[in-house]
């Protein structure tokens, strides 16, 4: 695993600094300061920094990772990766000056966190649309198979399997931008580690999003408050900074909306057999609306 992405971690347990283990029978262990704690990297190139006491009851399983795996490399989302990482580079450059001024790049350089990150397909081209070019990226997700995926996401990340609803295994100020994109999130911890004049990018679902399935087909829809609902999660501990919305169509065969439903949260409300029943009916291709809104939220830099 990067240096830069290390640097950056902290233990689950103790919450010290983590650090390679050079005396470690292989090059994949990471051990915290203390040395009282020391985690392998699995084999698929990602580190478990697990609690004990964590919930994963709701993490992805292989199926969802698969589905959505082929679902994004078919382009049908691209849209969104597109938005998202143009957003990110203008909250990258847009609070550059502000650091220089005011010394907050603190002992790091500029990371990036994805926030239930998945597979990593967000990250890596928001990574590559920074304006540094050499910022890392972590991320950070509670199911393993989509950590196997997000090693390889980009060659300047790093995939770590956590519990987003604890304390993240992530050191105080240590992120410049955190990305959370159809993620659960924890204003707290996320303000934590942020750097001061670091941007929080959050990517939820519109009223209109995936509108032509969701009645056709039983899916979950989009609650109208979520906007409010998310407003007031976060507010308390950042500061709103604006935000757009992003709206598209695609034209989905049957074998594309069933991987759009099997990668979502109806994937755990719907039977197999019922769903393609259901799909069958539907206009081969059909068209889709992808609806989404990109809200963006900073620590303020004269929080100290």
């Amino acid at each position: 695993m990067l240096p830069d992405v290390v640097e950056r971690l902290a233990c689950p347990h103790c919450g010290e600094a983590l650090r390679g283990d050079p005396a470690a029978a292989g090059a994949g262990t990471l051990r915290c300061a203390g040395g009282r704690h020391s985690f392998d990297l699995a084999r698929q190139g990602y580190v478990s920094l697990l609690r004990g006491d964590a919930r994963l009851g709701t993490a992805d399983t292989a199926e969802m990772v698969a589905a959505r795996e082929e679902f994004q490399a078919a382009g049908h989302y691209a849209p969104i990766a597109e938005a998202l990482a143009g957003a990110a580079a203008l909250a990258g450059g847009g609070d550059r000056g502000e650091r220089g001024e005011r010394g907050d790049r603190s002992d790091f350089g500029d990371c990036v966190l994805d926030l239930g990150g998945g597979t990593g397909y967000y990250l890596a081209p928001v990574l590559d649309a920074l304006p540094d070019g050499d910022a890392c990226g972590i991320v950070l997700d509670a199911s393993k198979y989509a950590l196997r995926r997000a090693a390889k996401a980009h060659p300047r990340a790093g995939a770590v399997l956590a519990d987003a609803w604890q304390r993240l295994p992530v050191r105080d100020a240590s992120v410049s931008l955190v990305l959370n994109v159809f993620a659960p999130r924890n204003g707290a911890e996320i303000r934590r580690v942020l750097r001061p004049g670091g941007s929080l990018l959050v990517v939820t679902p519109g009223p209109g999003h995936l509108a032509e399935l969701v009645g056709e087909l039983g899916l979950i829809g989009v609650d109208d408050r979520k906007p409010e609902r998310l407003a007031a999660a976060l507010t308390p501990h950042l500061a709103p900074a604006g935000g757009q919305e992003a709206e598209f169509r695609m034209a989905l065969d049957h074998r594309a909306v069933e991987t759009v439903v099997r990668m979502g949260p109806s994937a755990w409300h719907t039977d197999p057999g019922e769903l393609r029943q259901r799909i069958a009916g539907l206009d081969d291709p059909v068209t889709v609306t992808a609806s989404v809104r990109i809200d963006r939220f900073r620590r303020l830099s004269a929080e100290r």
